[in-house]
């Protein structure tokens, strides 16, 4: 133990004096792209890790202090003059304390220089790994760092080989000096295309994920944001922010719909997009394999939109339903199927296109189709009511339906009122005031009435009804009518046989 605190009172202070080291790290900076502090800090954790490997019970009181201007690196350990040691990693005596500074009093913190020429075979070789291990992480960091800035964006793959049972695609990708490898799986691909090794592809990258082997980039040929970025490449009024992509909606291989509009009202979305003589659109339909492309131009108005988004068919008429989400449409006879698509994919494309339930009918079918409006069918209550009102209401007396003569009475003895006949005072037979008896002394009830009895009850109570809703009654005085036009005088003498 003395012999070793002799050594190391003897021992540089400094563990590297030379400059090689700190010129290595320069060096795998300019190459890797690898901090300098960053490999710093992995060469004191490698130090530390080594120590500690050798001095089982060893704390947190080692620290290791690199010189980038001196070129140095300085490793110690710190320890606490005390007067009894009970830790003798973190404690020492005053004695032991002064032989490495002269006038050490008790409470004293002392810094102890640690020579790396008694570390062994092992704790070097775990020194070692400790370094290569941090340059593979910070290699994987800065891979991981540089794709995720590529997120939703286009980068350029070359295919590196191709799994003969699954169908994937394992390609090379490649950004600002640093290369990782992405597999194209297949729901990814266009369906129809075909890829040999070396070839060069254009991929869309969905998103970047750590990985324990480093970054994992999803990457698609399939997904719409490839058509945006295309256009976003060729057109620059697109990339300028002059024309604006709205929406699109793809089905790979295909058809494609894409919704644009101006910002500014001089420009011609759908021109721009497609170049001249179609030159801009061109090049994307060549880069996706000869895939069709719909330009239409963005709306406002719901209506107009699906209109224009079920081209290259004819539309008639478009109509938004009362719940904001389908429009139907009518499209002449000829264009039903146009309009509707193979496999009803250009039907298919303009719903998700607009967000709309598009409903097709031809125009030979446009008068059956229900009204669903809430307003129409609002007219139509009110219009029904205002009908069975007019029906519940008073009637001329010649609507009034009279009933056949029952078996109560003979046909030859009671002669039977025809319709146009019933207001006319001398058919119907009415008693004289004079002879009703009154209240006190009514008779016993009556037989029930004929068939012609119960016409006058009727006639009365209509009376009654007419009188209550007249503008100007006056309950105290009986209105002064002609026994010719009045239903309620039933004072009238009945007319003789």
């Amino acid at each position: 133990m003395a012999r070793r605190k002799k050594a190391e009172k003897e021992a540089p202070r400094s563990i590297f004096e030379n400059k090689e080291f700190f010129l290595a790290l320069d060096q795998l900076e300019r190459e890797k792209g690898i901090p300098v502090d960053y490999m710093l800090d992995r060469v004191g954790q490698a130090l530390i890790t080594a120590y500690k490997r050798e001095n089982d019970g060893m704390t947190d009181n080692i620290y290791v202090i690199p010189n980038r201007a001196e070129s140095t690196i300085r490793m110690f350990v710190r320890k606490t003059v005390v007067d009894d040691v009970y830790e003798p990693y973190e404690e020492l005596s005053v004695e032991e304390a002064r032989e490495y500074k002269p006038g050490a009093m008790l409470g004293d913190i002392i810094d102890i220089d640690v020579p790396t020429r008694y570390f062994s075979r092992i704790a070097a070789q775990t020194a070692k790994q400790v370094i290569i291990q941090g340059i593979r992480e910070a290699e994987r960091g800065m891979v991981l760092s540089e794709f995720e800035s590529k997120e939703h964006e286009i980068l350029t793959a070359q295919v590196s080989r191709i799994d003969p049972r699954s169908g994937s695609i394992i390609l090379e990708m490649v950004s600002q000096g640093e290369k990782t490898e992405a597999v194209l799986t297949t729901s990814e691909q266009v369906p129809g295309e075909r890829y040999e090794e070396g070839d060069h592809v254009k991929v869309y990258v969905i998103e970047v994920r750590k990985g324990t082997r480093g970054a994992q980039v999803m990457i698609s040929r399939t997904h719409p944001g490839l058509v945006k970025r295309l256009f976003e490449l060729e057109v620059p009024e697109i990339h300028d922010g002059i024309v604006e992509v709205k929406s699109i909606a793809r089905e790979a291989g295909n058809r494609t719909k894409i919704a644009v509009a101006a910002t500014d009202s001089n420009v011609d979305p759908i021109g721009a997009c497609v170049g001249t003589r179609g030159a801009r659109v061109g090049s994307i339909v060549e880069e996706l394999g000869g895939e069709k492309i719909d330009i239409i131009k963005w709306s406002e108005d719901t209506a107009a939109f699906v209109s224009a988004a079920l081209a290259p068919a004819d539309v008639i008429s478009a109509s938004l339903q009362p719940d904001g989400k389908s429009c139907r449409v009518i499209v002449p006879d000829d264009q039903l199927s146009l309009a509707i698509g193979k496999e009803g994919q250009n039907a298919r494309l303009a719903a998700k296109l607009t967000g709309c339930k598009i409903d097709i009918a031809p125009a030979s079918q446009a008068h059956t189709l229900p009204d669903l409006s809430p307003l129409n069918a609002l007219l139509n209550n009110s219009h029904e009511e205002d009908g069975a009102a007019e029906s519940d209401g008073v009637s001329e007396p010649d609507s009034i339906p009279v009933p056949e003569p029952g078996g109560v009475s003979e046909p030859d003895s009671i002669p039977t009122p025809e319709p146009g006949d019933v207001s006319e005072p001398d058919s119907i037979p009415t008693p004289e005031p004079d002879d009703v008896p009154e209240p006190e002394t009514l008779p016993s009830p009556e037989p029930e009435p004929t068939p012609d009895h119960r016409l006058v009850l009727d006639i009365e109570a209509i009376a009654r009804e007419v009188l209550e809703s007249s503008p100007s009654p006056d309950p105290t005085v009986a209105p002064e009518t002609t026994p010719e036009h009045s239903a309620t005088d039933t004072t009238t003498k009945p007319t003789a046989g």
